[in-house]
């Protein structure tokens, strides 16, 4: 599909929001900032950051050292000052110029790169989802806590002004009793085929990219666009846009941890691709205390759109019932009448100066490490139930799944030798 994708959206349109934008602050009040991990996600998170003049993006960070030259050529055009050019991030680390890393890697480097930012005095930025598995990121909340530092999870509809408008709305009373909420992901994703196994591409430091991970020979499915579906490395799609939906979703119940998790997902698109994780999935998550239930439904094989939303939320009340998602929300009351139906623009850019902020300020970013946490979990605790065929319940305490101990092992992994999740951060 050729379409342009929802992060494409948001760079163009934070672009726009900063086209007139004046100049930058003074080199001693701006945030120094590295970009770690400089594909996709990460050329427009650090490009909108060289746009803000509060920051200055001085390092550039990825395992591929072939992409840095002409990546940082582009922040310059757009800062006026070029950034250095690191492959490994410990070096980044080591710099006390730094003040914050922008961790933009694949999945399975979140959690770790939180931990030694935190560990080296460096306030994060993290992408979501903010872990592979629930003990990664449980372990980066105890490191942001105990070295005190600024952990924001880029779920950036947080700061989005009508995102915050409607949930206000929701819990203002004015749909009635919310018993239930939904997120959803339905969008056309392109299949990964097999390809052989072949030698490092030059300038690649494949121990580095595979980091926390088990080690594996190379092969361009898991360096490339494949990650993403192979459970080494990604979270399927459930953790990666469906992170943001069911941040939303929960933000909005106000929900903390379910009791009990049922999970039906499948392969549906099968045509010889390779990936593991499901291209359909529904999950139910239960919160007896709260008196709500959140759903979760996937559909990667859909060239349509649920509810007018790629990626949204719906909010079911006693009175009315919201939808919620990138290009506005409205909501339908009795009889079905629409009460309202809101257009709205979105951008990042707001989620980015929030970080900066609360730099500057020490107070709790839009989404702290704590709720992207226990967003990124929903979606570790649906996926686990695809991979054990089951339903369980969950003790949101302990943070484990008492009762089930194949279940239960999934919530964290070995580690491999010199990438260690550490047991004490």
């Amino acid at each position: 599909m050729n379409r342009p994708d929802r992060r494409t959206f948001v760079l163009s349109t934070g672009a726009a929001v900063l086209s007139s934008a004046v100049g930058k602050a003074e080199p001693a009040d701006r945030i120094r900032l590295a970009i770690v991990g400089v594909r996709g996600r990460g050329r427009g998170v650090g490009l909108n950051f060289a746009r803000l003049p509060q920051a200055e993006v001085t390092h550039v960070c990825d395992v591929n050292e072939p992409l840095l030259a002409p990546y940082a050529k582009q922040i310059a055009d757009v800062q006026k000052t070029t950034p250095k050019c690191v492959q490994d991030l410990r070096n980044v680390l080591a710099d006390k110029s730094v003040d914050a890393i922008v961790v933009c890697t694949p999945d399975h480097w979140h959690a770790l790169a939180t931990i030694w930012g935190c560990q080296a005095g460096k306030h994060v930025y993290v992408e979501k989802p903010v872990s592979n598995n629930a003990f990664e990121s449980h372990q980066a909340l105890a490191a942001a806590r105990k070295y005190k530092k600024i952990v924001q999870t880029g779920t950036q509809s947080r700061s989005v002004p009508h995102y915050k408008e409607a949930i206000e709305y929701v819990r203002s009373g004015k749909l009635g009793t919310v018993h239930m909420a939904k997120a959803w992901n339905s969008q056309l994703r392109r299949r990964v085929t097999g390809v052989a196994d072949s030698p490092v591409p030059k300038g690649l430091d494949w121990n580095i990219w595979q980091g926390p991970a088990p080690e594996r020979p190379y092969n361009d499915r898991r360096y490339s666009y494949g990650w993403r579906w192979f459970w080494d490395y990604g979270t399927g799609d459930m953790g990666n846009d469906g992170v943001h939906d069911l941040d939303i979703a929960r933000w909005g119940l106000g929900v903390d941890y379910p009791t009990a998790v049922n999970c039906t997902a499948t392969k549906l698109f099968f045509d010889g691709d390779i990936q593991e994780t499901p291209d359909t999935q529904i999950v139910t998550f239960s919160f007896p205390e709260s008196k709500v239930m959140l759903l979760y439904e996937q559909r990667l094989w859909a060239p349509y759109h649920l509810e007018g939303h790629e990626n949204g939320v719906a909010f079911y009340g006693s009175e009315a019932y919201m939808l919620l998602g990138r290009s506005g929300w409205k909501v339908v009351g009795r009889g079905n009448k629409v009460l309202f139906d809101k257009k709205e623009k979105f951008s990042d850019i707001p989620h980015l100066e929030d970080f900066l902020s609360c730099i500057k300020s020490g107070k709790r970013p839009a989404c702290d490490l704590e709720d992207g946490h226990r967003s990124t979990l929903l979606a570790h605790l649906g996926n686990i139930g695809y991979r054990v065929g089951r339903p369980f319940t969950f003790d949101g305490k302990t943070e484990t799944i008492p009762g089930d101990e194949k279940a239960n092992a999934l919530l964290k992994r070995p580690g491999r030798k010199g990438f260690e999740i550490p047991e004490t951060v």
